[in-house]
């Protein structure tokens, strides 16, 4: 890492976070915490010139490292930046046909153009690759709210990744296969996992401080003409191998594929790989359908059948508790209280939120193989897969 990357990481995990936070406090102290306009205006400007100060050296220094975490790194840091100015209506792209932070822009379109990734920040900034120091990673405020929100979110999304690891080793060896069941229970134990993080956090994050003071550095902006959606949570390749490699979910279907296809350069490069490996892959669901009529009387089918349907229904458990308890608790239920003018742009991914709620549950149902008569889902199969092992 240069040492203008090095200077802007340092602000990044210091005074950047000293200043969001001294704002949040001023923006939740009101009777209106949503009514940040001409709030707080000196720190925003500070904010502002201190970041561009630093990130200048970087734009003529350009993408000179040939390292990808490097380059990762430093488009991480440029992001939590860029977000901050969103969060606090320095930018909006409502009102703009462009970025007015041409610089910044310059430099995230330079580095994401080189390494295949969207030009703003992702998740797995936040995450996965978010490198501790002295035991902190880098938030965008102290608030002790947004540092439960980011651990269990790390938590949550490292048991989804070895729920499908797990799973991606099954097509290799054929679902009849006796190592076939101690992947199956490895990916259940995972997803089981996932509950429990998805609890914590349910329990523990105060509604308030994550509607106000968290949310809003996940919006939509600019980089240069276009916007970008903010990160996800579900922005990694395994979750989606879960779905595609139980069956649960189909890369032709045209909901679902729109999904795949606007998150993938949201995701790390090898993640990318990952998932494109995946879609060529036969769904577990579709063998073990396929072995019924023969074998559903075997030993192998028995077991590791029933074990797959056991995996079906924890990545159920855990898509019916993002919708109904996680996105009603903390988004839909808040948003009822907020003055209406600022109920526009409420979502990260940009959307209205009547608009996403539908498409959530949407996806939720399909998780959960619920049935459903307008949109296909695996109730069907599965429930015939059911019969056979249960009697």
């Amino acid at each position: 890492m240069s040492k203008a990357a090095e200077n802007l990481d340092q602000w990044i995990r210091s005074t950047f976070i000293e200043l969001n936070t001294a704002l949040e406090e001023t923006y939740f102290a009101q009777d209106d915490p949503a009514q940040i306009e001409g709030n707080g205006d000196d720190i925003k400007a500070e904010l502002m010139q201190q970041g561009r100060d630093l990130i200048a050296p970087l734009v003529a220094e350009g993408n000179t490292e040939q390292r990808f975490e490097s380059a990762f790194d430093v488009l991480g840091n440029l992001g939590f930046f860029l977000a901050a100015l969103r969060r606090h209506e320095l930018t909006n792209p409502e009102r703009e046909d462009e970025s007015p932070f041409k610089d910044c822009s310059a430099l995230g379109m330079h580095i994401a153009a080189s390494i295949g990734v969207a030009p703003r920040f992702a998740t797995a900034h936040l995450t996965t690759q978010n490198r501790a120091i002295n035991g902190v990673q880098k938030s965008f405020t102290s608030l002790k709210d947004e540092k439960i929100f980011n651990e269990c979110n790390l938590y949550g999304i490292l048991a989804f990744k070895r729920a499908g690891v797990a799973l991606m080793r099954i097509p290799g060896i054929g679902v009849s296969a006796p190592a076939t069941a101690l992947l199956l229970e490895e990916a259940k134990a995972a997803l089981e996992q996932v509950a429990q993080h998805n609890k914590t956090l349910f329990d523990k994050m105060d509604v308030a401080r994550f509607f106000f003071c968290i949310r809003p550095y996940y919006k939509p902006y600019r980089v240069g003409k276009e916007i970008y959606r903010g990160a996800n949570a579900g922005d990694f390749a395994e979750i989606n191998e879960i779905d595609l490699l139980l069956g649960l979910c189909r890369g032709n279907d045209p909901h679902y594929a729109q999904i795949l296809e606007e998150k993938i350069l949201f995701m790390m490069p090898d993640d990318q790989r990952s998932l494109r490996k995946c879609l060529s892959m036969k769904p577990l669901l579709d063998e073990f359908m396929e072995a019924l009529p023969h074998h559903a009387k075997e030993e192998w089918f028995q077991r590791n059948c029933m074990l797959f349907l056991e995996v079906c229904e924890a990545h159920g458990r855990t898509a019916a508790q993002h919708q109904n308890m996680l996105v009603k608790k903390y988004i839909e239920k808040p948003a009822d209280g907020v003055n209406e003018r600022h109920l526009k742009q409420i979502t990260a991914s940009g959307p209205p939120l009547p608009a996403l709620v539908k498409s959530l549950q949407h996806l939720r149902d399909l998780r959960m193989a619920a049935r459903r008569d307008d949109i296909e889902t695996a109730f069907p199969k599965l429930e015939k897969l059911r019969k056979a092992v249960t009697g």
